[in-house]
């Protein structure tokens, strides 16, 4: 496999990967964290189908990747490993789609892969390459992101129906059992004119600008678009809430193009450090240019202005248009929740590197050393 750059990938035997992982891991994964169990007691389960490639600089090793069936249907990518002078080159988001092709080729329907769950580096291109979040467990090694890739494109759908993200439809509905869901013509968006706002604008780009606005002209317009916004399916409760909401600081921003109202970003405090960014949609034609990409970093620096130390927010699990841009910003994945939403991927941003680091630990992506430690009680100030 030709990987540019002077890079390349070359299937090697089952022992030579093993001598790479003996003669290179200390270097790769040296800095991570991982339990130390005594020797086994029982034989390891025989291994199925394996794939086991050198990843090359010219006819210099430099780092491996390898997988294994792991059932009938799935094949697992139970390793991959680049030396540190190799990484941050775009060799591993060009090796994946590759890899994938093999899989292909080799009948498997279904691609699995475990990563500590702020390893960012490897979770952006598997996110990038249709990898889908599919749940968390803590192991041996820390907090693990578990990742799936379908070849199977209705399976890929009905991962989306799982995460509440799209209705079931078709095939899709028919192979999950539950009825299908009409398909219905999108409702076309009311025109409604940008109002005045409060401060500056902010220029996003390509015609689009961010305005700051009253919570209360942000949820006239929200109540207002909402159905020309949203394909996911949320639960419809039958009765209103019982309770008012309680009182917190809110923030809302409009987004614009030509005048007119495309989109919002709501946040508001969630607790005495943290921001919750509830709400950020655009309507379907304005989707895809990279304008919730560069909302971000202005509405982050407002919410880190107001004081915040930390923002997080919840999205469907299976959401690759927001995570990947949240993730790149930044956030770190945190956790997963069942609301009235679908299952929810949650997401924390740290603007301080303490509770960064924090959250690196406890994935077991970093040993604690230094200020996290000392925070830890683990090291003496």
């Amino acid at each position: 496999m030709d990987l540019g750059g002077g890079y390349s990938a070359r299937p090697i035997s089952l022992q030579a990967y093993r001598d790479a992982c003996d003669r290179l891991q200390g270097q790769i994964f040296g800095d991570g964290s991982l339990y130390a169990f005594g020797p086994p007691v029982k034989a390891p389960p025989p291994l199925g189908e394996t794939f086991s490639w050198g990843l090359y600089r010219a006819e210099e090793l430099i780092g491996w990747s390898f997988a294994q069936q792991k059932d009938e249907r799935t094949v697992y990518m139970a390793d991959t490993g680049i030396l540190p002078e190799h990484q941050g080159r775009g060799l591993y988001t060009r090796l994946l789609p590759q890899l994938l092709d093999t899989f292909r080729e080799a009948g498997y329907s279904l691609v699995q892969s475990h990563h500590r769950a702020t390893n960012n580096a490897v979770i952006v291109p598997k996110l990038r390459a249709g990898f889908l979040i599919q749940g968390l467990n803590l192991y041996e090694g820390g907090l693990n992101v578990a990742l799936t890739h379908s070849l199977d494109n209705t399976y890929r759908k009905a991962m989306h129906v799982r995460s509440g993200l799209q209705a079931a439809q078709g095939e899709t509905a028919r192979r999950l059992g539950v009825p299908s869901e009409a398909q219905t013509e999108s409702a076309v968006p009311p025109a409604i004119s940008l109002p005045a706002g409060q401060g500056q604008d902010t220029e996003l780009g390509g015609g689009y600008v961010l305005r700051r606005v009253p919570y209360e002209v942000y949820y006239d317009i929200y109540s207002g678009l909402e159905d020309a916004v949203y394909s996911s399916v949320s639960l419809n409760w039958p009765t209103p809430a019982r309770l008012e909401p309680p009182e917190y600081p809110r923030y809302a921003w409009l987004i614009g193009h030509g005048e007119q109202v495309v989109g919002w970003q709501y946040s508001r405090q969630w607790d005495s450090r943290t921001a919750y960014m509830v709400n950020t949609a655009l309507l379907p034609a304005h989707r895809g240019q990279g304008v919730y990409t560069r909302l971000l970093a202005p509405v982050l620096a407002a919410l880190r202005a107001e004081g915040y130390e930390l923002v997080r927010s919840h999205h469907h699990a299976t959401n690759n248009a927001v995570l990947l841009p949240k993730l790149r910003a930044g956030f770190r994945l945190q956790g997963l929740q069942v609301d009235d939403h679908g299952v929810m991927a949650v997401l924390m941003l740290s603007f301080g590197g303490l509770y960064r680091d924090y959250m690196d630990v406890r994935s077991g992506l970093k040993r604690p050393t230094g200020e996290v430690a000392q925070a830890l009680a683990l090291e003496r100030p």
